[in-house]
C-alpha cells in the first residue's frame, strides 16, 4: 500500500454545496441535541429579523402618515422587544456552537492521533512528521473555526435569505422578479468557482504543511547545519518553501476574498431596480412609500446575508479543504494486521526462522531476495555488510516492522503476523543506535511499555533492578530512577541515554534482542558497561548484532554477510571480514 500523503494534488474537487454538507454532517452527529438548539435559536432569530420590515412598513403608512404618536410608540416597543429577542436567541446560538466547535476539535484530534498510532512505520517513512503535525494541529483548528463560527451564521443567512425572497415576491411580484434577478446572476458564478477556490485552498494548506516539516526537520538536525556552517543551506531551503507558501496563500486569499465585492455589487443593483421600480409604482398609485421601504429592507435582508456569506465562504471552503487532507489520513488502513492463530505452530528449527523471505520497500529495488535463515535459541549472531545493503531492513523484518513482500517470518515456529503487537513486543526488544527516550524521569523510560513493573513503587522497581544485578548502574545518574529526562539529547549523554534502553529492554527479557549499531556512538568505558547489562539477560535469548566494529561482533556465534538482496553465512571472523572488504568495493 502506498502510505504517501498528498497524492491526490492534481485532482479535481468537487465542490457542490450538497458533496460539502455529506462530508460535514459526520462531525455532526453526536453533537445533533446541541445542533437542534442551536437550530431553534437561528429560526427564532430569522423569524422575527424578516417580521421588523413589515412592521415598520405598517408603521410608516398607518400611524406616521397619520401623526398617530401613541401607535408609533407602541410599535416601537414591540420592534425593541424583537430585538432583544434576537439578542438573546443570538447569544444562545453563538454559546452553544462554540462548544460543538470545541468539541469536534477534541474528538476529531483523538481520532486523527489514534489512526496515525495505527499505521505502521512504512507511512511515518513516507511522510514528514511536520505535515502530520499540521494536519492535526492547523487543519483542525480550521474545522473548528467552521463550526464555533461560521456554520450557524451560515445556516442562519440560509434562513434569512429564503424568508426574504418569500416576502419579496408576496409584497410584490414583479418588484419581487426584479430584486432577485442580480442573485440569480452571483449564483451562477458562485457554482462554476467554487470548486476552484477550494482547490486552492487544498494548495493553500499543503504548502503550509511542507513548510512546517521542512523546519522541523531543520530545527532536529540544528546541532548538524551549525557544526558544518551550512546556516545558508537552512535559510535557502526555508526560503523556498516559505515563496511557496506564500504564492499559494496570496491566491488562496484572492480566491476567498472575490465574491465580496461581487456581492456587494449585485446588492447595490437590486437596489437600484427596486428604487426606481418602486417610485415609478408610487407614482401610478399601485405602492405605498411604507410599503416601498419594507422593500427596501427585505433587499437589504436578502442582500446583507449574502455579502455574509460571501466573507465566510473561505471559512467554508477552507474548512473542506482541511477536511480533504484530515480525511486522507483517517483512509488509510493498515495493511500489518493481525492474522488468525489457527493452527498449532510447527516443530521450531529456532526461534525466529526466515522461509523464503523476499522484501522490497514501495517502489524501490529488492532488498531481500528467497532468504532462509534459522536463529537458535541462546545464540548471538552478527549481520554485516556494505553500507545500504540491509542490514536493518532484516533487523526491522525478524521485528515485523515491516511485513515480507514474499516469504514468512516464523516466531517460535508461528508465523509473527498472529501475534499481537503486544505479545510480540515482550518477545523481541530493539535497542536502536540513537535511543528513543520520553520526557519524565528514568523510572518512567525503565518501565514504558512494561505491563509487568508499570504499577510498580519506586522501592520495588530498584528491588527489582537489583535482583537483576542492574541496581549499581543507576549511580550513573544524579538522582537514580527520579532523574529527569528530557526529549533532546543535550538534557542527558548519549551514553546515559543508551544505558537506560538497554535496561529497559533487559528488564523485559525478550526471547530476541536485537541491536542495530547500539554501541557505535558512545565510549568504550559505556560500551564495557552496556556488554555487562547483556551479560544479564536470560541464557535462552537470542541476541542480533549489527555493527562494524569488529569487536563487536567477534564473538558471535555465526555471522551472516548482507549485500545486494542475498543473505549468506560468512563462516570465520577472517571470512566475514574479506566479504566486508569486497562487498564494499563492489557495492
Amino acid at each position: 500500500m502506498n502510505y504517501k500523503l498528498n497524492q491526490g494534488e492534481n485532482t479535481e474537487t468537487k465542490g457542490t454545496l450538497r458533496a460539502a454538507f455529506a462530508k460535514i454532517l459526520p462531525l455532526m452527529f453526536a453533537e445533533r441535541k446541541n445542533m437542534i438548539l442551536a437550530c431553534i435559536a437561528i429560526l427564532i432569530n430569522s423569524g422575527l429579523t424578516l417580521v421588523g420590515p413589515i412592521i415598520v412598513g405598517h408603521t410608516i403608512d398607518t400611524y406616521i402618515r397619520t401623526g398617530d404618536y401613541n401607535g408609533i410608540v407602541v410599535f416601537s416597543v414591540i420592534l425593541l422587544g424583537i430585538y432583544l429577542i434576537t439578542f438573546g436567541a443570538g447569544y444562545i446560538q453563538t454559546t452553544v456552537m462554540g462548544g460543538v466547535g470545541r468539541r469536534v476539535l477534541f474528538n476529531l484530534r483523538n481520532e486523527i492521533f489514534t489512526k496515525l498510532s495505527e499505521l505502521p512505520l512504512a507511512f511515518f517513512n513516507a511522510n514528514k512528521s511536520g505535515d502530520l503535525i499540521s494536519r492535526i494541529n492547523n487543519d483542525t483548528d480550521k474545522l473548528n473555526q467552521f463550526f464555533a463560527q461560521a456554520l450557524m451564521q451560515f445556516i442562519g443567512n440560509i434562513f434569512v435569505i429564503i424568508g426574504a425572497g418569500i416576502f419579496l415576491l408576496a409584497l410584490n411580484v414583479k418588484l419581487g422578479i426584479g430584486a432577485l434577478l442580480p442573485a440569480l446572476g452571483i449564483l451562477i458564478v458562485t457554482q462554476l468557482i467554487s470548486p476552484w477556490i477550494e482547490r486552492t485552498n487544498l494548495k493553500s494548506l499543503r504548502t503550509l504543511g511542507s513548510m512546517s516539516g521542512e523546519i522541523q526537520e531543520s530545527l532536529a538536525n540544528f546541532k548538524v547545519i551549525v557544526a558544518f556552517n551550512r546556516l545558508d543551506y537552512f535559510r535557502n531551503k526555508f526560503a523556498e518553501v516559505n515563496a511557496k507558501n506564500f504564492s499559494a496563500s496570496i491566491s488562496a486569499g484572492l480566491a476567498n476574498n472575490i465574491f465580496t465585492p461581487l456581492y456587494g455589487f449585485a446588492s447595490n443593483l437590486a437596489q437600484m431596480i427596486v428604487l426606481s421600480y418602486g417610485i415609478y409604482l408610487i407614482g401610478t398609485g399601485q405602492l405605498t412609500v411604507g410599503l416601498l421601504i419594507s422593500f427596501l429592507l427585505y433587499v437589504n435582508n436578502f442582500y446583507m446575508p449574502l455579502r455574509q456569506i460571501a466573507s465566510i465562504w473561505s471559512t467554508f471552503q477552507l474548512a473542506l479543504a482541511s477536511l480533504d487532507r484530515i480525511s486522507e489520513v483517517l483512509a488509510l488502513e493498515n495493511t500489518m494486521e493481525v492474522l488468525p492463530h489457527t493452527e498449532e505452530p510447527t516443530h521450531a528449527k529456532g526461534v525466529l526462522e526466515f522461509a523464503n523471505v523476499s522484501f522490497a520497500y514501495e517502489n524501490g529495488k529488492e532488498v531481500l531476495r528467497h532468504t532462509n535463515i534459522v536463529l537458535e535459541k541462546g545464540k548471538t549472531y552478527a549481520l554485516v555488510g556494505p553500507t545500504g545493503g540491509g542490514k536493518t531492513t532484516t533487523a526491522s523484518l525478524m521485528a515485523r516492522l515491516y511485513d515480507p513482500t514474499e516469504g514468512t517470518v516464523l516466531l517460535n515456529g508461528r508465523d509473527i503476523r498472529t501475534y499481537t503487537p503486544q505479545e510480540r513486543s515482550q518477545k523481541i526488544g530493539f535497542i536502536l543506535q540513537e535511543p528513543t527516550l520520553f520526557r519524565g524521569t528514568v523510572r518512567d523510560n525503565l518501565v514504558y511499555g512494561s505491563t509487568e513493573y508499570a504499577s510498580a513503587t519506586n522501592e520495588d522497581l530498584m528491588d527489582i533492578l537489583q535482583e537483576a544485578g542492574l541496581g549499581h548502574l543507576l549511580e550513573r545518574f544524579d538522582q537514580g530512577l527520579a532523574t529527569p529526562v528530557g526529549t533532546s539529547s543535550d538534557s542527558m549523554s548519549l551514553g546515559q541515554r543508551q544505558l537506560v534502553a538497554f535496561i529497559r529492554a533487559v528488564l523485559r527479557k525478550p526471547e530476541l534482542l536485537i541491536l542495530d549499531e547500539a554501541t557505535a556512538n558512545i565510549d568504550t568505558v559505556t560500551e564495557q558497561l552496556l556488554e555487562e547489562v547483556l551479560k544479564k539477560l536470560p541464557s535462552t535469548t537470542t541476541r542480533v548484532i549489527i555493527a562494524h566494529r569488529l569487536n563487536t561482533i567477534e564473538e558471535a556465534d555465526e555471522i551472516f554477510f548482507i549485500n545486494e538482496g542475498g543473505v549468506t553465512s560468512a563462516g570465520s571472523m577472517d571470512h566475514a571480514v574479506e566479504m566486508l572488504l569486497h562487498g564494499s568495493r563492489t557495492s
